[in-house]
């Protein structure tokens, strides 16, 4: 059976009818890629293109889907803003360190005082009487250490020092120091050091450089006191400023916990200048009977300013003073020791116990640690802050932790 041969196509002219060959190879363009093209060929494309206003998305066009935030780009971004953040602020914090000491040891005098100013608050002045009453009391006080006691004890340094080359003359004819002398040669070096003017050229460097500490402490020292007198004034301000920055539900509390936490740095402040003066009138009442009564008021200061210091203030002053009994008389130095020792005894068991646990109910073992620890950090200052600080890490953790886990 013969089939009908297939009516002939249309064919355009310049294509080959056979489709195996043309209509595979070349796929049909799609509308945007004929668009796309028609742009970029238009004179638009060159120019600046503007938001329209009637867009409903907002006049720039429509909001891109957030970064994610967990990315590892934006995890790594954000910590390496961080850090490099809290290096900035560490290094300023640093560079800054010297005044923020002031500053701390400024609100820690304020905290000491406030204690005596609602002592006259409680007997009916109003608080800024009260603190004129503290500032007059504590400005005569000043006056009159510096009109009664500073010209004793500046004679009484200078009549120590004046026994200086009488104890090096006794020191060189002592056969045990002239053995130890022809052994090392020290007064050759010495001698040679007189001649060579290195000596001269140091005490030059020194006095210079005492010069210069002398001035940075009367500046320091002016500085706390405005400081001091500052936080005084506004001390029931900044508690209130301090204390509204906790939640409204918890505000209370942590109002009575400040106001604890300062009380315990005014007690404590008070506490240690009464350990401190009783040190220094034991120490002038056994100065006056074991016979030293020329250096006793310089040396009983230096003992009461050295007792301020926890743990290794008293030690000092009573090296000093025993050092200085020696140079005058070896009984003198042997009874130095007998007392201190006793007296020592008698403070760490006796009067420090009684003041203090009026003011910071810690553990002696924790009150050590804690004055190890401050001065390791911030040395004398260090030490005289760490007591109080250790007390309120005290109170914050038997009313905020363990009561918190006793909860549970």
């Amino acid at each position: 059976m013969n089939l009908p041969a297939p009516e002939p196509r249309d064919v355009p002219e310049g294509r080959d009818p056979r489709p195996e060959e043309n209509d595979v190879a070349r796929p049909p363009q799609a509308p945007e890629e004929h668009q796309l093209r028609a742009e970029e060929e238009s004179e638009e494309f060159l120019l600046d293109s503007h938001p329209r206003a009637q867009n409903a998305e907002g006049p720039y066009g429509p909001l891109g889907a957030p970064l994610k935030r967990h990315s590892p780009f934006y995890i790594g971004f954000i910590g390496a803003v961080g850090a490099l953040l809290a290096y900035w602020i560490g290094k300023q914090i640093v560079a800054v360190g010297s005044v923020l000491v002031l500053v701390l040891v400024a609100m820690f005098l304020a905290a000491g005082l406030n204690p005596s100013v609602e002592f006259f608050m409680r007997r009916g002045l109003r608080r800024s009487l009260a603190l004129m009453v503290v500032i007059v009391l504590v400005v005569a006080a000043i006056a009159l250490f510096v009109v009664a006691i500073v010209p004793v004890i500046s004679d009484q340094v200078t009549a120590l020092t004046g026994q200086v080359p009488q104890w090096f003359n006794q020191l060189q004819s002592n056969p045990s120091f002239q053995g130890f002398d022809q052994k090392y040669h020290i007064l050759q070096h010495l001698q040679q050091m007189l001649k060579s003017g290195s000596l001269a050229q140091n005490v030059f460097g020194g006095v210079v450089g005492i010069g210069l500490a002398v001035l940075s402490g009367i500046l320091n020292t002016f500085i706390v006191v405005v400081l001091t007198l500052y936080f005084l004034a506004s001390l029931p301000t900044l508690k209130r400023a301090c204390y509204q920055l906790a939640p409204a539900s918890r505000r209370e509390r942590v109002t009575f916990l400040g106001d604890q936490i300062l009380s315990n740095v005014g007690s404590y402040v008070s506490g240690a200048f009464v350990v401190a003066l009783c040190a220094g009138l034991s120490t002038l009442v056994f100065l006056f009977i074991v016979g030293m009564p020329q250096y006793a008021v310089a040396l009983a200061f230096v003992v009461m300013i050295l007792d301020v210091i926890p743990m290794i203030g008293a030690t000092l002053g009573a090296v000093i003073v025993t050092l200085i009994g020696f140079a005058t008389a070896p009984t003198i130095g042997l009874a130095c020791i007998i007392f201190y020792i006793v007296y020592q005894q008698f403070e760490n068991y006796v009067i420090y116990p009684r003041v203090m646990s009026r003011s910071v109910d810690i553990h002696g073992s924790l009150i050590v640690v804690a004055a190890l620890i401050g001065a390791g950090l911030l040395g004398v200052v260090g030490a005289l802050l760490a007591i109080p600080a250790a007390a309120s890490a005290v109170l914050l953790t038997r009313e905020v932790f363990i009561r918190r886990q006793d909860a549970r």
